[in-house]
C-alpha cells in the first residue's frame, strides 16, 4: 500500500488560486504489484432498501425486522494483504475501531509482509459480481469503500452493482501507484476510473502519486499543485476530492487538501517519524466511510478519521511486526487504552443542546447546595446537557465533584461538559469542554481530548462561527443576547445578532447570556434551523428550588418548539 505520514490536528481554510494546468498524457511501466492501498467516504446520495425473501422448501420465509437495531455497514472492495497491514484487513480492523459493522468483497490475494508483495492471484471478475450481489442483496450497506481494483472487468462490474444496488455514499481510494513508485494500474485501468467510478464517488482520496496518474503524470510538489489537482479530478465527476501530501517534499509538516467544488481546505498537522505507516491509506479511506455510515458530514468525517489516523500512529510508532522498511501500525489502540467503558458517548446529538445548564459555585454556595445536588436538581427537571462553570472552586475539589456529577449525568444519559478547564475534563473522563475566545483555541483542544469528545465555543460574530466549524468544534454558543451578571463587560449581540450568527453558522447553535423564564421562548420563536437551544445560569442555580425552575423553563421551550415548527 501506499504510505504517508497523514495530517489530522490543525484545520486551515484557505482559498488557492487554481488555474487549470493542462494535463499530458503519459506512458505508464509494467502493470505489476508490489504494494497495496485503499480509502473511502460518503455523501448524501439516495439510498433505497431492498428487502428479499429467501424461501426454501422446509423454512418460513425470512424478511427484515424494522424493530431491530440499525448498525451501520461499510461494505469494502478491496484486496487481501496477507500480512494484515492494509488492505481488506486494515479496513476491517478500522471499521471495527469506530464502531462500524464491515463487509467484505475480495478482488485480489496477496503474498505480502513488510518487505513487500511477493504474489498476486486476481479473483475472476464473476466471482467478485457473485461476492457483490450476496452482500448488497441482503445486508443494507450504507456505505462502499473501494481499495485495489485490478482489472477493468472488476472496475466495471462494481459499477453496474451500485447502479443496481445503491448506497447512501461511495468511497473511492484509487489503489495505483506503491510507496516505492511501482505503477499498480495500467492506462486501461486508469481511463475505467475516470468513466466508471470517479462520477459515481462521493468522496475520492488520492496520494500525490495516484493523483498525478489521475492526471496524465502531472507533477505535484506544492500545496498550490494539490490544489489544482483536486480541482481537476474534481472536474471528473466525485463530489468531493481529498489530496493527500504525505509525501510532500517541499512541507515540513503533513498537508492535505480537501476540495468540495466550491472551497479548499488545507488540513495540516505534524509529521510523525515512524517506519509503521503500512496501511494508512486503506485505514484513513475506511475510517471515512465508517463515519459517513454513522450519519458524519463529509468534512467532518475526513477529520475525525485523519485524527484516529495520526493517534493510531502516535501510538504505534516504536512497534515491531516484521523486518521490511515499512511496518503496519496498531489500529486497535483503543482496546488497550486506560479509558473507563461504563458510559460510551455517542455521536453528538444537537438536540442535547435544547435546555443547557451551567452551573456557578456563587450561586451554589448562596443557596447552599453543593454542585453535585444543583447538577443533580437540574437534570431531573429536564436540563439535557450540563456544564460545569465553577469559577471560585479549589482544582481537587472541583475534579472531585465533576467525577461525581459525570456519574450522576451519565446514569441520566445527559452529556457533561467542563468550562475551559480541559486537564479537569481529562481527569474526569466528561464528554467534552466549552471553550471562550480568549481560552484555548478549539483545534488545540480537539487535539488534546480527541475526536470522540464535544467541543463548543463562544462566538459573538459569523468570523468566530466561520473558525470554529473549520477547527473542529461541535457546536457553538452565541451572545449574550441579553445583559448578563454571570460575565463582567460582557458584550450583547441582542436577537437580531443572535439570528445572524446562527444563518452564518455551519454548527448547531445554543443562545446564551441573560436568558431566563420570561425571554427563552422569545429567544426561541426567532425562527432559525440551527438554533438547537438556550443555555442558562441564574434562571436555574440563582434560585430557591433548582428542580422547579428547570421544569418551568424545560416546559417553556417545549411549547415555543412547537411553535416554530
Amino acid at each position: 500500500m501506499a504510505s504517508e505520514i497523514l495530517s489530522s490536528s490543525f484545520f486551515n481554510k484557505n482559498v488557492f488560486p487554481c488555474s487549470p494546468i493542462p494535463v499530458a498524457s503519459q506512458g505508464f511501466a509494467q502493470y505489476r504489484i508490489s504494494r497495496l492501498h485503499f480509502a473511502n467516504s460518503r455523501s448524501n446520495r439516495s439510498f433505497r432498501t431492498k428487502i428479499f425473501t429467501v424461501m426454501q422448501e422446509d423454512r418460513p420465509s425470512t424478511v427484515k425486522d424494522d424493530s431491530k437495531m440499525k448498525i451501520p455497514h461499510v461494505l469494502t472492495v478491496a484486496g487481501s494483504d496477507s500480512g494484515a497491514g492494509a488492505g481488506i484487513q486494515a479496513d476491517l480492523k478500522a471499521c471495527a475501531a469506530r464502531g462500524v459493522y464491515c463487509s467484505t468483497v475480495i478482488t485480489a490475494v496477496t503474498a505480502q509482509n513488510t518487505v513487500g508483495v511477493q504474489g498476486v492471484n486476481i479473483v475472476p471478475e464473476d466471482f467478485v459480481a457473485e461476492q457483490l450481489k450476496s452482500v448488497l442483496s441482503d445486508m443494507h450497506v450504507d456505505v462502499v469503500k473501494t481499495g485495489m481494483l485490478p482489472t477493468i472487468g472488476i472496475v466495471k462490474v462494481l459499477h453496474h452493482s451500485l447502479k443496481e444496488f445503491p448506497v447512501q455514499a461511495l468511497v473511492v481510494d484509487p489503489v495505483m501507484v506503491s510507496t516505492s513508485g511501482d505503477v499498480l494500474a495500467g492506462p486501461s485501468i486508469l481511463a475505467a476510473f475516470r468513466e466508471e467510478l470517479l462520477p459515481m464517488a462521493d468522496i475520492v482520496t488520492p496520494n500525490l502519486k495516484e493523483a498525478s496518474a489521475l492526471l496524465g503524470g502531472l507533477q505535484l510538489e506544492t500545496v498550490s499543485d494539490m490544489c489544482t489537482a483536486a480541482k481537476l479530478i474534481h472536474d471528473m465527476g466525485p463530489r468531493n476530492v481529498l489530496v493527500k501530501g504525505g509525501d510532500l517534499p517541499s512541507s515540513l509538516d503533513a498537508v492535505d487538501i480537501f476540495f468540495d467544488g466550491d472551497d479548499f481546505y488545507e488540513l495540516r498537522s505534524s509529521r510523525i517519524k515512524t517506519r509503521n505507516t503500512h496501511g494508512t491509506g486503506c485505514t484513513l479511506a475506511s475510517c471515512i466511510a465508517a463515519e459517513l455510515a454513522k450519519g458524519s458530514q463529509i468534512l467532518s468525517a475526513v477529520k475525525a478519521a485523519k485524527h484516529y489516523i495520526e493517534t493510531a500512529l502516535d501510538y504505534s510508532k516504536d512497534i515491531a511486526i516484521g523486518n521490511g522498511f515499512q511496518g503496519p501500525f496498531d489500529h486497535l489502540l483503543k482496546l488497550k487504552s486506560n479509558i473507563r467503558n461504563s458510559f460510551r458517548k455517542q455521536a453528538f446529538n444537537p438536540a442535547n443542546l435544547f435546555l443547557y445548564a451551567v452551573t456557578d459555585s456563587g450561586m451554589n454556595k448562596k443557596w447552599g447546595r453543593s454542585i453535585t445536588e444543583a447538577v443533580k436538581a437540574a437534570i431531573e427537571g429536564g436540563a439535557t446537557i450540563v456544564q460545569l462553570r465553577e469559577k471560585d472552586a479549589e482544582t481537587r475539589d472541583f475534579l472531585e465533584a465533576a467525577k461525581a456529577c459525570v456519574e450522576i449525568c451519565h446514569s441520566h444519559g445527559v452529556p457533561l461538559l467542563i468550562n475551559d478547564r480541559i486537564d479537569v475534563a481529562l481527569a474526569c473522563d466528561a464528554d467534552g469542554v466549552h471553550v471562550g475566545q480568549s481560552d484555548i483555541p478549539a483545534r488545540v483542544v480537539r487535539t488534546l481530548l480527541g475526536p470522540e469528545k464535544i467541543i463548543g465555543v463562544s462566538c459573538k460574530t459569523p468570523e468566530q462561527a466561520e473558525k470554529a466549524w473549520i477547527d473542529g468544534a461541535d457546536y457553538i454558543g452565541c451572545g449574550g443576547v441579553y445583559p448578563t451578571n454571570t460575565k463582567a463587560n460582557n458584550i450583547t449581540v441582542g436577537l437580531d445578532g443572535l439570528k445572524t450568527v446562527c444563518l452564518a453558522s455551519k454548527l448547531p447553535v445554543v443562545a446564551i447570556g441573560g436568558i431566563n423564564a420570561s425571554n427563552a421562548r422569545t429567544v426561541m420563536e426567532i425562527g432559525v434551523p440551527n438554533l438547537k437551544g438556550v443555555a442558562v445560569v441564574s434562571a436555574l442555580f440563582d434560585r430557591e428550588c433548582v428542580l422547579t425552575e428547570t421544569q418551568k423553563l424545560h416546559g417553556d421551550l417545549t411549547q415555543a418548539a412547537a411553535m416554530v415548527k
